[in-house]
Protein backbone atom coordinates (compact mmCIF):
# COMPACT_ATOMS: atom_id res chain seq x y z
CA UNK A 1 0.00 0.00 0.00
CA UNK A 2 1.13 3.28 -1.21
CA UNK A 3 0.32 6.99 -0.13
CA UNK A 4 1.38 10.03 -1.66
CA UNK A 5 0.95 13.06 0.81
CA UNK A 6 1.71 16.87 0.03
CA UNK A 7 1.68 19.45 2.41
CA UNK A 8 1.02 23.10 1.12
CA UNK A 9 2.89 26.13 2.68
CA UNK A 10 0.79 26.81 5.50
CA UNK A 11 1.45 22.62 6.45
CA UNK A 12 5.32 23.65 6.33
CA UNK A 13 5.15 28.12 7.39
CA UNK A 14 6.46 27.23 10.64
CA UNK A 15 8.70 25.21 13.16
CA UNK A 16 5.42 25.07 14.81
CA UNK A 17 3.50 24.03 11.62
CA UNK A 18 6.79 21.74 10.42
CA UNK A 19 6.29 19.40 13.94
CA UNK A 20 2.33 19.16 13.24
CA UNK A 21 3.40 18.21 9.64
CA UNK A 22 6.02 15.65 10.81
CA UNK A 23 3.51 14.45 13.29
CA UNK A 24 0.98 13.54 10.87
CA UNK A 25 3.27 11.87 8.42
CA UNK A 26 4.45 9.03 11.46
CA UNK A 27 0.85 8.41 12.08
CA UNK A 28 -0.10 8.23 8.77
CA UNK A 29 2.60 5.86 8.23
CA UNK A 30 1.70 3.18 10.95
CA UNK A 31 -1.02 2.80 8.74
CA UNK A 32 0.15 2.54 5.47
CA UNK A 33 3.04 0.24 4.17
CA UNK A 34 4.87 3.54 2.06
CA UNK A 35 4.82 6.54 2.61
CA UNK A 36 5.87 9.29 -0.10
CA UNK A 37 5.68 12.92 0.85
CA UNK A 38 6.04 16.40 -1.50
CA UNK A 39 5.87 19.42 0.26
CA UNK A 40 5.47 22.83 -0.89
CA UNK A 41 7.93 25.90 0.27
CA UNK A 42 7.42 27.86 3.36
CA UNK A 43 4.44 29.92 3.73
CA UNK A 44 2.16 31.38 6.12
CA UNK A 45 0.26 34.56 6.00
CA UNK A 46 1.02 36.67 5.09
CA UNK A 47 4.76 35.95 3.93
CA UNK A 48 4.88 33.04 1.62
CA UNK A 49 8.67 32.50 0.34
CA UNK A 50 7.46 31.75 -3.39
CA UNK A 51 6.15 35.32 -3.10
CA UNK A 52 9.04 36.73 -1.46
CA UNK A 53 11.55 34.92 -4.20
CA UNK A 54 9.57 36.10 -6.92
CA UNK A 55 9.06 39.75 -5.74
CA UNK A 56 13.07 40.20 -5.23
CA UNK A 57 13.63 38.66 -9.29
CA UNK A 58 11.04 41.56 -9.94
CA UNK A 59 13.21 44.09 -8.14
CA UNK A 60 16.61 42.66 -9.51
CA UNK A 61 15.02 43.16 -13.08
CA UNK A 62 14.04 47.09 -12.36
CA UNK A 63 17.55 47.46 -10.40
CA UNK A 64 16.63 47.21 -6.85
CA UNK A 65 19.46 45.50 -5.52
CA UNK A 66 18.36 47.17 -2.48
CA UNK A 67 14.50 45.44 -2.42
CA UNK A 68 16.34 42.33 -3.46
CA UNK A 69 18.85 42.05 -0.77
CA UNK A 70 16.34 42.59 1.88
CA UNK A 71 14.40 40.07 0.45
CA UNK A 72 17.70 37.19 0.81
CA UNK A 73 17.75 38.83 4.60
CA UNK A 74 14.57 37.80 5.92
CA UNK A 75 14.55 34.32 3.74
CA UNK A 76 17.12 33.83 5.53
CA UNK A 77 15.45 35.24 9.18
CA UNK A 78 12.32 32.91 8.24
CA UNK A 79 14.08 29.72 7.13
CA UNK A 80 16.70 30.78 10.45
CA UNK A 81 13.54 30.45 12.63
CA UNK A 82 12.27 27.37 11.72
CA UNK A 83 15.54 25.82 12.07
CA UNK A 84 16.08 26.87 15.47
CA UNK A 85 12.88 25.77 16.58
CA UNK A 86 13.54 21.98 14.96
CA UNK A 87 16.77 20.90 15.21
CA UNK A 88 19.03 20.61 18.08
CA UNK A 89 22.33 22.07 17.91
CA UNK A 90 24.09 18.67 18.53
CA UNK A 91 22.28 17.30 16.02
CA UNK A 92 22.06 18.49 11.99
CA UNK A 93 21.08 22.03 12.90
CA UNK A 94 24.44 23.71 11.41
CA UNK A 95 24.36 21.48 8.40
CA UNK A 96 20.83 22.69 7.32
CA UNK A 97 21.35 25.98 8.09
CA UNK A 98 24.68 25.75 5.67
CA UNK A 99 22.08 24.21 3.06
CA UNK A 100 19.82 26.87 3.50
CA UNK A 101 22.18 29.81 3.16
CA UNK A 102 23.64 28.34 -0.08
CA UNK A 103 20.63 28.64 -1.44
CA UNK A 104 19.69 31.59 -0.40
CA UNK A 105 23.21 32.91 -1.64
CA UNK A 106 22.59 31.18 -4.74
CA UNK A 107 19.38 33.43 -5.12
CA UNK A 108 21.60 36.80 -4.58
CA UNK A 109 23.94 35.80 -7.53
CA UNK A 110 20.74 35.09 -9.89
CA UNK A 111 18.80 38.42 -8.57
CA UNK A 112 22.84 39.71 -8.95
CA UNK A 113 22.77 38.96 -12.71
CA UNK A 114 18.73 39.50 -13.69
CA UNK A 115 19.83 42.94 -12.30
CA UNK A 116 23.50 42.97 -14.54
CA UNK A 117 21.67 42.22 -17.35
CA UNK A 118 18.09 44.33 -16.55
CA UNK A 119 16.54 40.96 -18.44
CA UNK A 120 14.30 37.99 -16.09
CA UNK A 121 13.55 35.12 -18.89
CA UNK A 122 10.92 32.44 -17.71
CA UNK A 123 13.81 30.04 -17.46
CA UNK A 124 15.08 32.50 -14.79
CA UNK A 125 11.84 32.93 -12.95
CA UNK A 126 12.01 29.23 -12.31
CA UNK A 127 15.30 28.51 -11.43
CA UNK A 128 14.63 31.32 -8.38
CA UNK A 129 10.72 30.24 -8.01
CA UNK A 130 11.64 26.52 -6.92
CA UNK A 131 14.13 28.03 -4.15
CA UNK A 132 11.66 27.66 -1.04
CA UNK A 133 10.81 24.06 -1.81
CA UNK A 134 14.18 22.47 -1.90
CA UNK A 135 14.34 24.57 1.32
CA UNK A 136 11.53 23.41 3.02
CA UNK A 137 11.94 19.52 2.31
CA UNK A 138 15.57 19.62 3.61
CA UNK A 139 14.34 21.18 7.38
CA UNK A 140 11.12 19.00 7.38
CA UNK A 141 13.70 15.82 6.52
CA UNK A 142 16.08 16.77 9.31
CA UNK A 143 13.55 16.80 11.90
CA UNK A 144 11.93 13.37 10.92
CA UNK A 145 15.76 11.55 11.06
CA UNK A 146 16.63 13.74 14.65
CA UNK A 147 12.56 12.01 15.62
CA UNK A 148 14.58 8.77 14.87
CA UNK A 149 13.05 8.09 11.47
CA UNK A 150 14.59 7.66 8.25
CA UNK A 151 13.97 10.64 5.99
CA UNK A 152 15.74 11.85 2.67
CA UNK A 153 15.45 14.80 1.02
CA UNK A 154 15.04 14.88 -3.11
CA UNK A 155 14.69 17.46 -5.68
CA UNK A 156 11.99 16.83 -8.09
CA UNK A 157 14.68 18.01 -10.77
CA UNK A 158 15.92 14.31 -9.77
CA UNK A 159 12.29 12.91 -10.94
CA UNK A 160 10.12 14.45 -12.86
CA UNK A 161 11.11 15.31 -16.64
CA UNK A 162 9.23 17.91 -18.48
CA UNK A 163 9.30 19.98 -21.34
CA UNK A 164 10.81 23.00 -21.75
CA UNK A 165 7.89 25.45 -21.30
CA UNK A 166 9.16 27.29 -18.51
CA UNK A 167 6.85 28.75 -15.86
CA UNK A 168 3.92 26.20 -17.36
CA UNK A 169 5.97 23.11 -18.17
CA UNK A 170 3.99 19.67 -18.77
CA UNK A 171 5.55 16.35 -17.84
CA UNK A 172 7.01 13.61 -20.11
CA UNK A 173 5.57 10.57 -17.93
CA UNK A 174 7.34 7.87 -19.47
CA UNK A 175 10.85 9.52 -18.10
CA UNK A 176 9.46 10.63 -15.36
CA UNK A 177 7.95 7.05 -14.53
CA UNK A 178 11.73 5.26 -15.18
CA UNK A 179 13.54 8.01 -13.23
CA UNK A 180 10.98 8.43 -10.21
CA UNK A 181 10.66 4.78 -9.56
CA UNK A 182 14.57 4.43 -9.30
CA UNK A 183 15.23 6.90 -7.23
CA UNK A 184 11.52 6.62 -4.86
CA UNK A 185 11.43 3.31 -4.88
CA UNK A 186 14.87 1.90 -3.16
CA UNK A 187 13.69 4.14 -0.55
CA UNK A 188 10.47 2.91 0.33
CA UNK A 189 12.26 -0.40 0.60
CA UNK A 190 14.64 0.78 3.10
CA UNK A 191 11.40 1.97 4.89
CA UNK A 192 12.62 5.38 4.38
CA UNK A 193 10.73 8.27 4.06
CA UNK A 194 11.12 10.57 0.77
CA UNK A 195 10.46 14.10 1.32
CA UNK A 196 9.86 15.79 -2.51
CA UNK A 197 9.98 19.34 -3.30
CA UNK A 198 6.80 20.12 -4.88
CA UNK A 199 6.56 22.43 -8.31
CA UNK A 200 9.54 21.78 -9.52
CA UNK A 201 10.86 19.68 -12.18
CA UNK A 202 13.14 19.47 -15.39
CA UNK A 203 13.82 19.31 -18.54
CA UNK A 204 15.33 17.15 -20.90
CA UNK A 205 18.41 19.23 -20.76
CA UNK A 206 18.25 18.92 -16.98
CA UNK A 207 17.12 22.48 -16.44
CA UNK A 208 14.72 23.47 -13.85
CA UNK A 209 11.60 24.08 -14.80
CA UNK A 210 8.31 24.64 -12.87
CA UNK A 211 4.67 23.34 -13.08
CA UNK A 212 3.16 26.61 -12.82
CA UNK A 213 1.83 28.18 -9.69
CA UNK A 214 0.07 25.81 -7.20
CA UNK A 215 1.77 23.03 -9.00
CA UNK A 216 2.45 21.10 -5.67
CA UNK A 217 -0.67 19.70 -6.32
CA UNK A 218 0.06 18.20 -9.42
CA UNK A 219 3.75 17.22 -8.41
CA UNK A 220 1.84 15.03 -6.38
CA UNK A 221 -0.24 13.33 -8.50
CA UNK A 222 2.58 12.82 -11.27
CA UNK A 223 4.24 10.80 -8.68
CA UNK A 224 1.00 8.90 -7.58
CA UNK A 225 0.71 7.96 -10.84
CA UNK A 226 4.14 7.04 -11.70
CA UNK A 227 4.54 5.51 -8.13
CA UNK A 228 1.17 3.71 -8.99
CA UNK A 229 0.08 4.82 -5.57
CA UNK A 230 -3.12 3.75 -4.03
CA UNK A 231 -4.09 7.19 -2.88
CA UNK A 232 -3.37 10.84 -3.17
CA UNK A 233 -3.83 13.17 0.03
CA UNK A 234 -3.58 16.92 -0.45
CA UNK A 235 -2.78 18.71 3.29
CA UNK A 236 -4.15 21.84 3.06
CA UNK A 237 -5.93 24.73 5.70
CA UNK A 238 -8.84 23.86 5.14
CA UNK A 239 -11.41 20.66 5.53
CA UNK A 240 -11.84 19.67 1.85
CA UNK A 241 -13.60 21.09 -0.99
CA UNK A 242 -16.11 23.38 0.48
CA UNK A 243 -19.84 23.95 -0.62
CA UNK A 244 -18.99 27.83 -1.43
CA UNK A 245 -16.71 30.02 -0.01
CA UNK A 246 -17.14 30.90 2.98
CA UNK A 247 -16.13 34.46 2.71
CA UNK A 248 -19.62 34.79 1.19
CA UNK A 249 -21.35 32.05 2.64
CA UNK A 250 -21.01 31.52 6.53
CA UNK A 251 -22.78 28.35 6.48
CA UNK A 252 -20.17 26.43 3.55
CA UNK A 253 -19.13 22.78 4.38
CA UNK A 254 -17.24 20.43 3.53
CA UNK A 255 -18.69 18.04 0.72
CA UNK A 256 -17.61 14.25 1.79
CA UNK A 257 -17.80 13.18 -2.03
CA UNK A 258 -17.03 14.48 -5.17
CA UNK A 259 -16.32 12.84 -8.67
CA UNK A 260 -13.13 14.16 -10.86
CA UNK A 261 -15.71 16.04 -13.40
CA UNK A 262 -17.13 17.88 -10.48
CA UNK A 263 -14.09 19.33 -9.22
CA UNK A 264 -12.28 19.95 -12.45
CA UNK A 265 -15.54 22.53 -13.01
CA UNK A 266 -14.82 23.59 -9.32
CA UNK A 267 -11.19 23.97 -10.36
CA UNK A 268 -11.89 25.71 -13.55
CA UNK A 269 -14.69 28.08 -11.99
CA UNK A 270 -12.58 29.22 -8.96
CA UNK A 271 -12.42 27.41 -6.40
CA UNK A 272 -8.82 27.50 -4.94
CA UNK A 273 -8.39 24.30 -3.36
CA UNK A 274 -6.73 22.65 -6.21
CA UNK A 275 -4.70 22.75 -9.08
CA UNK A 276 -6.33 22.29 -12.09
CA UNK A 277 -4.31 20.25 -13.41
CA UNK A 278 -4.08 17.89 -10.64
CA UNK A 279 -6.91 15.67 -11.01
CA UNK A 280 -5.22 14.22 -14.72
CA UNK A 281 -2.66 11.76 -13.38
CA UNK A 282 -5.31 10.36 -11.14
CA UNK A 283 -8.26 10.17 -13.63
CA UNK A 284 -5.63 8.20 -15.71
CA UNK A 285 -4.79 5.63 -12.93
CA UNK A 286 -8.68 6.14 -11.01
CA UNK A 287 -6.61 6.91 -7.95
CA UNK A 288 -8.84 8.43 -5.22
CA UNK A 289 -7.73 11.83 -4.73
CA UNK A 290 -8.62 13.15 -0.62
CA UNK A 291 -8.43 16.49 0.68
CA UNK A 292 -7.52 16.99 4.01
CA UNK A 293 -6.55 19.67 6.72
CA UNK A 294 -3.16 19.36 8.33
CA UNK A 295 -5.10 21.80 11.29
CA UNK A 296 -7.88 19.51 11.78
CA UNK A 297 -6.70 15.87 10.61
CA UNK A 298 -9.45 13.72 12.30
CA UNK A 299 -11.93 15.56 9.72
CA UNK A 300 -12.21 12.81 6.82
CA UNK A 301 -12.22 15.87 4.45
CA UNK A 302 -13.30 15.17 0.53
CA UNK A 303 -12.32 12.01 -1.21
CA UNK A 304 -11.71 12.70 -5.29
CA UNK A 305 -13.50 9.30 -7.20
CA UNK A 306 -13.87 8.50 -10.71
CA UNK A 307 -17.60 8.24 -9.78
CA UNK A 308 -19.65 9.60 -7.15
CA UNK A 309 -22.49 6.14 -6.73
CA UNK A 310 -24.78 8.05 -4.16
CA UNK A 311 -24.77 11.21 -6.43
CA UNK A 312 -28.30 11.74 -6.80
CA UNK A 313 -28.11 15.29 -9.20
CA UNK A 314 -28.33 17.76 -6.73
CA UNK A 315 -26.58 20.53 -6.18
CA UNK A 316 -23.10 19.77 -4.39
CA UNK A 317 -21.37 23.54 -4.49
CA UNK A 318 -21.51 27.37 -6.32
CA UNK A 319 -18.39 29.10 -6.52
CA UNK A 320 -17.76 32.11 -8.20
CA UNK A 321 -15.14 34.09 -10.92
CA UNK A 322 -15.00 37.88 -10.28
CA UNK A 323 -13.07 40.47 -11.77
CA UNK A 324 -14.45 39.70 -15.26
CA UNK A 325 -15.89 41.21 -18.43
CA UNK A 326 -18.30 40.19 -20.82
CA UNK A 327 -18.05 40.95 -24.16
CA UNK A 328 -20.41 41.29 -27.05
CA UNK A 329 -20.08 40.62 -31.27
CA UNK A 330 -23.93 41.83 -32.44
CA UNK A 331 -25.11 42.70 -35.76
CA UNK A 332 -28.21 41.65 -38.31
CA UNK A 333 -25.68 40.77 -40.68
CA UNK A 334 -24.04 37.89 -38.74
CA UNK A 335 -27.21 35.72 -39.18
CA UNK A 336 -26.45 32.57 -40.98
CA UNK A 337 -22.68 33.22 -42.03
CA UNK A 338 -20.49 30.57 -41.53
CA UNK A 339 -17.40 31.25 -39.77
CA UNK A 340 -17.85 34.24 -37.31
CA UNK A 341 -17.63 32.02 -34.62
CA UNK A 342 -14.39 30.75 -36.16
CA UNK A 343 -12.65 34.28 -36.51
CA UNK A 344 -14.32 35.69 -33.54
CA UNK A 345 -12.18 33.18 -31.27
CA UNK A 346 -9.24 33.20 -33.13
CA UNK A 347 -9.02 37.23 -33.11
CA UNK A 348 -8.84 36.20 -29.24
CA UNK A 349 -6.68 33.52 -29.18
CA UNK A 350 -4.31 35.82 -31.29
CA UNK A 351 -4.17 37.90 -28.08
CA UNK A 352 -3.50 35.03 -25.99
CA UNK A 353 -6.50 35.85 -23.56
CA UNK A 354 -8.32 32.77 -22.37
CA UNK A 355 -12.23 32.71 -22.74
CA UNK A 356 -13.69 31.06 -19.76
CA UNK A 357 -17.60 31.25 -20.88
CA UNK A 358 -19.15 31.40 -24.25
CA UNK A 359 -23.80 32.11 -24.91
CA UNK A 360 -24.92 32.92 -28.46
CA UNK A 361 -28.41 33.22 -28.69
CA UNK A 362 -30.02 30.83 -31.51
CA UNK A 363 -30.82 34.16 -34.00
CA UNK A 364 -27.14 33.79 -34.23
CA UNK A 365 -27.28 37.98 -33.68
CA UNK A 366 -24.83 37.64 -31.35
CA UNK A 367 -22.21 36.14 -29.42
CA UNK A 368 -20.68 37.18 -26.20
CA UNK A 369 -18.10 35.44 -24.38
CA UNK A 370 -16.57 36.22 -20.77
CA UNK A 371 -12.24 37.29 -20.29
CA UNK A 372 -10.38 38.68 -17.30
CA UNK A 373 -11.39 42.47 -16.86
CA UNK A 374 -7.57 43.26 -17.66
CA UNK A 375 -7.70 41.70 -20.76
CA UNK A 376 -11.01 43.74 -22.04
CA UNK A 377 -9.04 46.24 -24.27
CA UNK A 378 -6.77 43.81 -25.96
CA UNK A 379 -9.27 41.83 -27.09
CA UNK A 380 -11.77 44.44 -28.25
CA UNK A 381 -9.12 45.66 -30.53
CA UNK A 382 -8.31 42.62 -31.54
CA UNK A 383 -11.89 41.62 -32.64
CA UNK A 384 -12.35 45.75 -34.52
CA UNK A 385 -9.08 44.30 -36.27
CA UNK A 386 -10.71 41.41 -36.81
CA UNK A 387 -13.87 42.74 -38.35
CA UNK A 388 -13.20 46.26 -39.46
CA UNK A 389 -15.12 45.38 -42.95
CA UNK A 390 -17.61 43.47 -41.55
CA UNK A 391 -17.84 46.79 -39.24
CA UNK A 392 -17.65 49.17 -42.34
CA UNK A 393 -20.62 47.57 -43.82
CA UNK A 394 -22.81 46.99 -40.88
CA UNK A 395 -22.67 43.19 -41.44
CA UNK A 396 -21.37 43.67 -37.31
CA UNK A 397 -23.24 46.34 -35.52
CA UNK A 398 -21.23 46.78 -32.56
CA UNK A 399 -18.70 45.36 -30.30
CA UNK A 400 -18.71 46.09 -26.98
CA UNK A 401 -18.00 44.92 -23.27
CA UNK A 402 -19.69 45.25 -20.54
CA UNK A 403 -17.23 45.68 -17.26
CA UNK A 404 -17.39 44.29 -13.83
CA UNK A 405 -19.10 41.27 -13.52
CA UNK A 406 -18.55 37.34 -12.34
CA UNK A 407 -19.36 34.17 -13.85
CA UNK A 408 -21.34 31.83 -10.64
CA UNK A 409 -21.44 28.46 -11.25
CA UNK A 410 -23.17 25.78 -9.47
CA UNK A 411 -21.98 22.04 -9.59
CA UNK A 412 -23.43 18.63 -9.25
CA UNK A 413 -23.17 15.73 -10.93
CA UNK A 414 -26.18 14.48 -13.07
CA UNK A 415 -28.58 18.06 -12.64
CA UNK A 416 -29.30 18.15 -16.07
CA UNK A 417 -31.64 15.07 -15.79
CA UNK A 418 -32.80 16.11 -12.69
CA UNK A 419 -36.20 17.85 -13.46
CA UNK A 420 -36.49 21.28 -11.76
CA UNK A 421 -32.92 22.34 -10.43
CA UNK A 422 -32.84 25.29 -13.36
CA UNK A 423 -36.52 26.76 -11.62
CA UNK A 424 -35.49 26.81 -8.85
CA UNK A 425 -31.90 28.31 -9.53
CA UNK A 426 -33.60 31.15 -11.16
CA UNK A 427 -36.45 31.47 -8.51
CA UNK A 428 -34.37 31.98 -6.00
CA UNK A 429 -32.03 34.65 -7.86
CA UNK A 430 -35.43 36.77 -9.19
CA UNK A 431 -36.85 36.76 -5.65
CA UNK A 432 -33.56 38.85 -4.57
CA UNK A 433 -33.62 41.04 -7.18
CA UNK A 434 -30.46 39.49 -8.70
CA UNK A 435 -30.15 39.93 -12.33
CA UNK A 436 -28.55 37.20 -14.68
CA UNK A 437 -26.80 38.60 -17.73
CA UNK A 438 -25.83 35.49 -19.28
CA UNK A 439 -26.30 31.90 -19.03
CA UNK A 440 -24.18 28.82 -20.42
CA UNK A 441 -24.53 25.20 -19.93
CA UNK A 442 -23.00 22.74 -22.16
CA UNK A 443 -23.62 19.46 -22.72
CA UNK A 444 -22.20 18.19 -19.29
CA UNK A 445 -24.44 16.95 -16.51
CA UNK A 446 -22.63 18.95 -13.80
CA UNK A 447 -22.44 22.76 -14.24
CA UNK A 448 -24.84 25.44 -14.74
CA UNK A 449 -23.17 28.72 -15.41
CA UNK A 450 -24.61 32.33 -15.27
CA UNK A 451 -22.64 36.06 -15.16
CA UNK A 452 -24.38 38.41 -13.23
CA UNK A 453 -22.85 42.30 -12.21
CA UNK A 454 -19.97 42.35 -9.58
CA UNK A 455 -21.86 43.50 -7.22
CA UNK A 456 -24.23 40.92 -7.25
CA UNK A 457 -21.77 38.05 -6.67
CA UNK A 458 -22.46 37.65 -2.89
CA UNK A 459 -26.00 37.54 -3.39
CA UNK A 460 -26.19 34.94 -5.75
CA UNK A 461 -23.65 32.44 -4.52
CA UNK A 462 -25.66 32.72 -0.91
CA UNK A 463 -28.84 32.50 -2.07
CA UNK A 464 -28.18 29.33 -4.40
CA UNK A 465 -26.32 27.68 -2.08
CA UNK A 466 -29.34 27.63 0.08
CA UNK A 467 -30.82 25.37 -2.12
CA UNK A 468 -28.35 22.92 -1.55
CA UNK A 469 -29.62 21.86 1.73
CA UNK A 470 -32.95 22.82 0.69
Amino acid sequence: MTLVMKFGGTSVGSADAMRETAALILRTKETWNSVVVVASGMGSKPVKVTDLLLQGAYAAVDGDEQSYSRVAEQLREIHFEAIDGLLEPEGERQKILAENNDFIDHYLALCEAVCVLGELSPRALDAIGGMGERMSVRILAAYLRQLGHEAEAIDATELIVTDSNFQNASPIFGQTQVKSSGVIQPLLEQDSIPIITGFIGSDTNGVTTTLGRGGSDYSASILGQTMKADEVWIWTDVDGVMSADPRFVSTARSIPILNYREVSELAYFGARVLHPKTMRPCVESNIPLRIKNTFNPDHPGTVILADDPGSNGAIKAVTAIKDLCLITVEGTGMVGVPGIAARTFGAVASSDVSVLLISQASSEQSICFSVPDGATEIVIDSLAGEFAGELERRDIDSIWAMRDVSIVTIVGSGMRGTPGISGRIFSSLGDHQVNVIAIAQGSSECSISIVVAAEDTGSAVSHIHELIAA
